[in-house]
């Protein structure tokens, strides 16, 4: 049903909002409504906050995480182990684990997981980056932290294919982790301790 908006200026407010996942209109036009209140800085703040961020946020050269600058704050500290690098899915994820305190290795985002329905293949994603980083540096372990869906295994065992030929152990998340969950609404003891008492992958 067509909303019938008093001010065209409120409707496109109320339009833009809605654009966003997970908001319907019932929900935008109540953010929209609730900055109306505040006063011209609060409005003017966020505004600006959303500009700021879509045109200086920068993806890390090396393991693909959003960032403030070129590399980002995991890659560039020393006291973390670099021989082990744990594969997510997305940035939600970095930050699911790193809420966890229970892992010193770096990470390496894939920006998606393998989908036909949805039209992500392995191109799609950023494979060949994990291989070059593999080939160049010293990993020894490689941690498969990919959604427990039928995606995400899919996309751990092409990985493995991909993996097969070089010289590094590759492991999974302990199955305390529920099946089919995304890792960003585990909560953080049972994916600390999925990570601590993680296993060996093997093809099935």
């Amino acid at each position: 049903m067509e909303r019938n908006y008093s001010s065209l200026i409120l409707a496109q407010a109320v339009h833009e909002i809605s654009r966003l996942p997970g908001i319907g209109e019932k929900t935008a036009l109540r953010l929209a409504l609730h900055i109306l209140k505040k006063d011209v800085a609060q409005a003017r703040a966020l505004g600006n906050a959303i500009i700021h961020l879509k045109e200086n946020i920068k993806m890390c050269g090396i393991c693909h995480n959003i960032s403030d600058s070129e590399t980002c704050t995991v890659c560039s500290n020393s006291e973390r182990d670099h021989s082990i690098i744990c594969i997510v899915e997305n940035t939600r994820d970095v930050m699911a684990i790193e809420n966890t305190g229970q892992y010193k290795g770096v990470y390496h985002v894939l920006g998606g997981i393998i989908s036909p329905m949805e039209g992500v293949g392995p191109a799609d994603l950023m494979i060949d980056s994990l291989l070059e980083r593999i080939n160049s540096d010293k990993v020894k372990e490689v941690i498969f932290a990919l959604p427990t869906t039928m995606e995400g295994d899919t996309t751990n065992f092409y990985l493995y294919k991909k993996l097969a030929h070089f010289n590094v152990e590759i492991s999974t998340l302990a199955r305390g982790v529920a099946i089919g969950e995304d890792l960003e609404y585990t909560d953080e003891i049972t994916l600390g301790r999925s990570l601590v008492n993680r296993i060996k992958f093997a093809q099935s």
